[in-house]
C-alpha cells in the first residue's frame, strides 16, 4: 500500500477526536495508513496498538517546531497534563501554553498535523521494506546509557528487536572497541567485558575486525515473523573518545545518553550522523558541535538508521586522549 499525505492527515484528524490516543474504541478509529506509519500488526491487540501510536507520534513530532509540537501532542492526547476527554478541552491547554486564543490553537494543530504526516510519509521511502526482507531482524528500538566518567567505561544497552523471519533463534550483535592511538594495537577478547541481563544466553565471541567484537545470543524463545523480543546487555571497556551505533541490521530508533563527568569537561563534543565510521576516529572529521548540560551529560536520538553508517557522538578532552 502508497501511503499518501492527505489519507494520513485524515486520520490523524478522526484520532484527536474525543480521548485522543486513550480512546476506548481506537483499534476500530485506526486507519490504514496509521498502520503502516506505526507498524502495527494484524494480531496487535489494544495495548500494544495505544503503545506503538503514542511511541511513534511522540518520536516524530521532535521534528516539529516547538509550539506545534506542543499543540499537536495535546490535541492527540500524548500530553499527560492534557489527558482530557474531551478535544476542545485540549486545543484550550494547548492554547494557553503557546499564549494564543483557540482559534489559533487549531490553526497550529492543523498546521502541525499536515508537517507531521509529510515528515512521517518521508520516512517510509528511504526505509523501504524491500531492503529489509535481507534481514532477519531488525532494531525497532535502541536505548543506550554510557557513563565515561569511570575507571572503566560503562554501558547498559537495552534493545527491542522484531524478527522479519520465521524460526528465529539467534541475533548476530557486534561491537566495536577502539584501541588507544597511542598503543596502535589491535583490541583483544579481554578488552571488552559483556554481561546479558536479560533477553538471552550469549553462545559466541569472535574478533571479526581488529577492532570489532561479534556476538552472538541465543534467544530464549523462537520469533517468528513480526514478533518482538527485548534484550538488556552491559558492557564494560577502554575506549577512544568517541560512541558510535554501526548498525548491521536496520534501526529505527537510537537513544543516547553518555555521561561525560562534571568535573573534567571535553573541549566540545561533536554530533556524528550518518558518518563513515573512521570519522568518529578522526580527530579533524569535521561534525555539528552540541552543548554538555551541568552534569557533564549529552543525550541524542536518531530515526531510521542505514545500516554501515556510523550515529552517536565524539569528544575531545584537553590532553586529546581519555585517561
Amino acid at each position: 500500500m502508497d501511503v499518501g499525505k492527505g489519507d494520513l492527515v485524515s486520520e490523524l484528524k478522526i484520532l484527536r477526536k474525543g480521548r485522543g490516543v486513550a480512546m476506548p474504541q481506537l483499534v476500530e478509529r485506526v486507519g490504514p495508513a496509521l498502520r503502516m506509519v506505526c507498524e502495527l500488526g494484524t494480531d496487535d491487540g489494544a495495548t500494544e496498538v495505544r503503545r506503538k501510536i503514542s511511541a511513534r507520534l511522540t518520536a516524530m513530532s521532535a521534528h516539529l517546531p516547538d509550539d506545534l509540537r506542543t499543540v499537536v501532542l495535546a490535541a492527540l492526547g500524548l500530553v499527560p497534563e492534557a489527558r482530557m476527554p474531551f478535544y476542545q478541552d485540549r486545543v484550550h491547554w494547548a492554547a494557553t501554553r503557546i499564549d494564543r486564543d483557540d482559534r489559533t490553537a487549531r490553526r497550529r494543530i492543523d498546521e502541525g498535523i499536515a508537517q507531521l504526516a509529510e515528515f512521517a510519509v518521508g520516512t517510509l521511502r528511504p526505509s523501504s521494506r524491500p531492503e529489509r526482507k535481507a534481514h532477519q531482524w531488525h532494531t525497532e528500538e535502541l536505548r543506550v546509557a554510557l557513563a565515561v566518567d569511570r575507571p572503566v567505561p560503562e554501558a547498559f544497552e537495552f534493545r527491542r528487536v522484531v524478527a522479519d523471519t520465521d524460526a528465529l533463534t539467534e541475533l548476530d550483535l557486534a561491537l566495536t572497541v577502539t584501541a588507544p592511538e597511542a598503543s596502535r594495537a589491535r583490541a583483544r577478547q579481554e578488552d571488552l567485558d559483556v554481561e546479558v541481563f536479560h533477553g538471552g544466553i550469549l553462545t559466541g565471541r569472535r574478533m571479526e575486525s581488529s577492532d570489532r567484537f561479534g556476538l552472538a545470543l541465543k534467544l530464549p524463545n523462537v520469533l517468528n515473523h513480526g514478533d518482538r523480543h527485548e534484550i538488556a546487555l552491559r558492557f564494560r571497556a577502554r575506549i577512544e573518545p568517541h560512541y558510535v551505533c554501526v548498525p548491521r541490521h536496520p534501526c529505527d530508533l537510537f537513544d543516547l545518553h553518555v555521561r561525560l563527568g562534571h568535573e573534567r569537561a571535553p573541549r566540545e563534543v561533536v554530533l556524528l550522523n550518518k558518518a563513515f565510521q573512521d570519522d568518529a576516529r578522526d580527530p579533524i572529521a569535521e561534525g555539528t558541535s552540541i552543548p554538555v548540560n551541568e552534569a557533564g551529560e549529552v543525550h541524542v536520538r536518531f530515526e531510521n538508521l542505514d545500516p554501515g553508517f556510523a550515529y552517536g557522538v565524539k569528544w575531545n578532552w584537553p590532553t586529546q586522549s581519555l585517561s
